[in-house]
Parts: structure tokens; sequence; C-alpha cells
């Protein structure tokens, strides 16, 4: 998801608002879900040394590899040590608008966790990072920003497309009115293990495509669709590339990146309430995971939900106010295994570290 840096039907709009309002209420039921504050958390590293740290991926010693503006992507070690990851310079990678735009963005582990797949949501170019060798090539380039991809068990990559953007600015049009042009594609392997240079196109009409989770084991596909509120379902047929029987999973304001958890549970960002939901992925319930919001974010929350139902866009509702004390506006969650920490990724120059302990 990308929004200006930092700062700068109808007949169902009163229950839909009243739902989401309990659901981002600090006051769950803790004594049955367990959930964290900004409170709980610390900026990490301490000093801001980052750069749009939009998503990552935590290797299993803890090691962090997020993305970074200036760089591509960073790796940053547990005492908060940040360097370069992945070389981008040798493929060309630069950050010097309004000449050249790169928004790094949904960085995923392949399935193997051997590399790293980063989407540039401005230059529409993905990238393959290699953790072992640290290098990186640019698999494809598409036309317009690619929002984020994910590699599936047979070598596909799947991307998405939040709408026809070939820069910053044509984004913004995309959050400041709703438009339905975004897509989702998949980039089919060869038989070589090259990527072909066509992608197909699997699901378009959507209201900027976000961040997805491909659920190989129940057979779905779980899709952000931003500018409508709502997280989408479809049954997934990994060899045909296929999805079908979409459906509507939940409801949360302006859904963003998101992560399967280790106990089964779909975490999704939340950027305009500034929280991060839990998700069951049968049932579609859901609870705040982690709450950052403040009582003035509280209400712009709901005026940028009421301008999403009324055609209007969102981009005047997030503000200071809306991203409160958080080093960034929230977009996404670095999830480890059940001894780790998670970090709460952002538009800023820094993670929240929340430990789970």
């Amino acid at each position: 998801m990308i929004f200006k840096s930092q700062v700068s039907n109808k007949s169902i709009l009163l229950p839909f608002l009243l739902l989401l309002t309990l659901s981002c209420s600090v006051e769950n039921n803790s004594s049955v879900m367990t959930s964290w504050n900004l409170s709980d958390g610390k900026e990490f590293p301490e000093s801001r040394p980052l750069s749009r740290a939009e998503d990552g991926v935590m290797l299993s010693d803890g090691t962090l590899i997020v993305a970074d503006q200036r760089y591509g992507l960073v790796k940053i070690d547990s005492e908060g040590n940040v360097e370069p990851f992945g070389n981008f310079k040798l493929i060309g990678y630069s950050h010097n608008p309004p000449l050249i735009e790169s928004g790094p963005n949904g960085v995923h582990f392949s399935p193997n966790k051997m590399y790293v797949f980063t989407a540039d949501v401005f230059s529409g170019h993905i990238y393959m990072t290699s953790i072992e060798d640290n290098k990186t090539e640019i698999i494809y380039s598409h036309q317009y920003g690619a929002n984020t991809a994910i590699q599936d068990s047979l070598g596909n990559v799947w991307f998405t497309q939040s709408t026809e953007n070939r820069n910053e600015a044509r984004l913004f049009e995309a959050i400041g009115k709703p438009m339905s042009d975004g897509s989702v594609y998949r980039l089919p392997v060869l038989e070589n293990g090259t990527f072909s240079s066509e992608p197909e196109l699997v699901v378009e009409g959507i209201y900027f495509a976000n961040g997805f989770y491909i659920d190989e084991k129940n057979n779905k596909f779980y899709l952000s669709e931003t500018m409508a509120n709502r997280v989408l379902s479809f049954d997934l047929d990994i060899k045909s590339g296929s999805l079908s029987n979409r459906k509507v999973l939940a409801k949360i304001p302006s859904p963003d990146n998101m992560q399967l958890n280790h106990d089964g549970s779909l975490w999704v960002a939340s950027p305009l309430s500034n929280q991060i939901h839990s998700i069951n992925i049968f049932s579609g319930e859901q609870y705040v995971i982690f709450d950052a919001q403040t009582e003035a974010g509280i209400e712009n929350m709901q005026k940028g939900m009421t301008a999403i139902v009324n055609g209007e866009g969102i981009l005047d509702f997030i503000e200071e106010d809306t991203i409160g004390d958080m080093p960034g506006l929230l977009t996404g969650m670095i999830i480890g295994d059940e001894t780790q920490p998670f970090y709460v990724a952002n538009l800023g120059a820094a993670l929240i570290k929340v430990s789970t302990k």
C-alpha cells in the first residue's frame, strides 16, 4: 500500500460503520484473545535509520530483510544494525524523484525461503533476491506499478496491480477516488526455471488490489481490496492458476498487507484504522490484534469509510492524527515463529517491535 508519505448501498452504511467501530475498539475480550497496543512495543531500530519500511520478512535467527526506498532492501540484525541488502545498485536501482521514482513494496519469501520477492509499486519491477548470494535480478517489469509479488509452490509468481499507475502521483489518484482498475496477475515459470514475459490476468475490476496471501493448504487466495474496505477470498486451483467463487471474507477499513499467522489466523493491516486485524479464515470473525489508534484517528477512520461508500477517497483522512505515535502510516506486519516477536511495518523510518512473551 502507498499513501502520501508522512502526512502531508448507503442503506448498509450505518450498520457497517457500527460493526467496524466495534471491531476496531481496544475493548477486546483479552481474557479470550491476546492483543497488543502501541505501548507494548518499541521502535526498532531506535535511531530511525530506515526509509519507507513498508514490509519485510524475518529469517530463522531473527534477522530482518525490509523494504527500503534508498537501497531496495536492507538487512537488520538483532542489535538493530542496518546495511543495504541485495546489491540493487548492480541492476540500476535508484530513487531520485522526480526523475526516478522507486517504491519497494510487498516483501515475501519464496516457498523454500532461499529468495525474497519484492514488488515496486511505482516502477512495476518485480525483484528476486538470493538470500545466500546477496544478489538481485528483475524477473519482470510490469507496465504499471506492482504492489505485492508472491511465489507459489510450483514456482509461478502472482502479483497485484493496485491501479494503472506509472508513478506516485497517479497512484495517489486511486486513493483520492476509488477506481476499479486493480488486478491480480500470475507470471508462469517456464521449464528452464525462468519466468514468462507475459503474465496471465487472473482477476480484474478490483478497487485498489493490495496485499494478498496464497493459502495452498486450504486452496484459498485472500486479497485486500483497499478502496472497498474488504478482504476477499477465492477458491484457488494452484495447477491451473485460476481463482473462482469470489466472496467477502471480512470488512475492515482500507486493508493492506496480510500474513497468515502461525496460529492459522489471517493478520491484515489497516492503515486507515492504524491497526492490525486478526481474521478467522473459515468464519470471517475478526478482532484487533494490534492497536495504535488515536481518538482523532477513530473520527478519521469513520469519515474515510463513509467517503469510500460515497465513491470518494481517503487521502484527506490519512494525516498526523491518524498516524499518531507510529513512525509512519501502518502498512503491514513481519511475523516469525511462536518464540519470536512480531514487527509492525509502516511508511516511516523504524519498525515497531512487539514481544509476544
